[in-house]
């Protein structure tokens, strides 16, 4: 088996070493080939905005895993996230994080008795992390947000087929439903309908602001949450604070074809290369990737021995009993290292297991796949939703966009900014910004209309005013496919 391996930067490489020294220990590397891959800070410093390599890229597409330690993303420029187009372009729809209460790890929640044991399953590919931004006008710039219902049924469906293997009764789906009633409305829609695969998981959904005050307050409520990509980003950092910080939070990223295994924290350049680093999140990412391909027995003894080393104050400088003394990196791994066949005393130990390799390279697909959900549906143009860069305001830009439809099948029936309206009606308290969206729909006389009369009507507004855009208004099985204004 071929494992694709990229060290990362700052502490990436220091904690890599250390993290394949202890694997090695607990005889995990039999029958396993570590490819090093190009990618991180030296190959955006030659030029490549995305980080990796040609080279890398094949290596990491032959052998469908990626063990990855933290990298590093130009602050500026062209250059996209690393971790980010990595999901991304391998289609790694799913981040499973799991947030456990681990012994010699302080915080408020084990000081106080309050264990904390839940997954996170975050959509991975889409919303506003497909970075598609525009400026607008002067004052306005742009970030798209895209959910589909495809990208939402996998990630749902890796989410109760995950619960399902763990034995957890009980997954939530966070969401902003509420105020983005059609984005995140069509992920808590889609989640009800996989749902219904899985009768014998209790479901229920919540708020992500409330979930984030109930996080805190009362963690031991949750068992697995489900998220779009932004707020499971978000609520996963939130969760990773629950137990003691990014350092003790393991990522899986899950794709059907490749998956990629990291430490999620950052490079922490202040202490690179002073061998003090703690190697805890890239462990627990690798015991993750030890159950992936089916190493499970592997996994129980690289878990046990860290839990019983954790349990008798083994510690590096950032955590941990200040009255024991904090061991380098090096130093920590060969203190796991020792322990290797020991269990947990304090708490409950990882059930034994055996080796049995399941994983298999992925064969690669010829194209690139269309994937879909719904079948054809009966879809009509009712007008469109133009946006504009203008200074004006709106008492001369109505009747101004009023008299281009004359003799046209439309109407102008909104005006709003920044996604509230004003006008026909709205508030004189209502500060405006160059940028507005006017609100063409099809007169009741007008007969059938379709994207070409919307385009005519295009150009007769581009000859008065700059388009920086425009959307289709359609229904879809006689429902409108578009959200109404606030205040509307």
């Amino acid at each position: 088996m071929r494992i694709a391996l990229a060290s990362g930067d700052g502490i990436g490489p220091e904690i890599m070493d250390a993290t394949l020294d202890l694997l090695r220990a607990a005889g995990g590397l039999q029958g396993i080939d570590l490819v090093p891959v190009e990618m991180g800070k030296s190959v955006f410093d030659r030029g490549e905005t995305r980080g990796m390599t040609d080279a890398a890229i094949a290596t990491v597409e032959s052998c469908g895993l990626l063990l990855k330690g933290p990298m590093e993303t130009p602050k500026g420029g062209g250059g996209k996230s690393i971790n980010v187009t990595a999901r991304k372009i391998w289609n790694a729809f799913a981040n499973l994080r799991h947030f456990c209460t681990l012994p010699g790890v302080m915080t408020p929640y084990s000081r106080s008795g309050i264990s904390v044991d839940f997954f996170i399953v975050r959509e991975n590919i889409e919303d506003t992390y497909g970075g598609i931004e525009h400026r607008l006008s002067n004052d306005v710039v742009q970030c798209k947000r895209l959910i589909s219902a495809p990208g939402s049924d996998a990630v749902h469906r890796f989410a109760f087929e995950t619960a399902r293997r763990l034995g957890i009764r009980k997954v939530h789906c966070g969401h902003k439903a509420n105020i983005m009633k059609m984005t995140d409305g069509l992920f808590l829609e889609r989640f009800k309908a996989v749902a219904a695969d899985y009768p014998e998981i209790e479901t229920a959904d919540v708020i992500v602001d409330a979930l984030c005050m109930n996080l805190v307050m009362k963690p031991q409520q949750y068992r697995m949450i489900v998220l779009p990509n932004l707020q499971g980003d978000i609520v996963s950092d939130l969760a990773a604070g629950l137990v003691g910080g990014l350092g003790f939070a393991p990522s899986a990223n899950i794709g059907n074809h490749i998956s990629i295994f990291e430490a999620v924290h950052g490079t922490a350049p202040d202490i690179a290369g002073k061998g003090i680093a703690n190697p805890c999140s890239l462990i627990l990412s690798t015991i993750m990737l030890m159950r992936h391909i089916g190493n499970m027995g592997t996994a129980a003894r690289l878990e046990n021995a860290l839990l019983a080393s954790l349990e008798q104050g083994v510690r590096t400088g950032d955590f941990g009993d200040a009255a024991k003394p904090a061991l380098g990196t090096m130093e920590f791994v060969k203190q796991v290292a020792q322990r290797l066949g020991q269990k947990p005393t304090l708490g409950p130990a990882v059930p034994d297991a055996s080796d049995h390799v399941t994983f298999k390279p992925p064969v690669k697909p010829f194209a690139s796949a269309a994937v879909h959900t719904f079948g054809s549906r009966d879809t009509r143009v009712v007008g469109a939703d133009v946006y504009l860069d203008a200074s004006e305001g709106v008492a001369t830009l109505a009747p101004a966009l009023e008299s281009l439809t004359t003799g046209t099948p439309w109407k102008l029936t909104l005006i709003s900014n920044r996604g509230t309206q004003v006008w026909p009606t709205g508030s004189v308290y209502t500060d405006c910004v160059d940028y507005w969206r006017a609100r063409f729909e099809r007169r009741a006389d007008a007969g059938e209309v379709g994207q070409a009369q919307t385009l005519a009507l295009l150009q007769t507004i581009a000859n008065r005013y700059t388009i920086c855009s425009y959307e289709l208004l359609r229904t879809f099985d006689g429902k409108p496919g578009f959200s109404m204004a606030q205040g509307q």
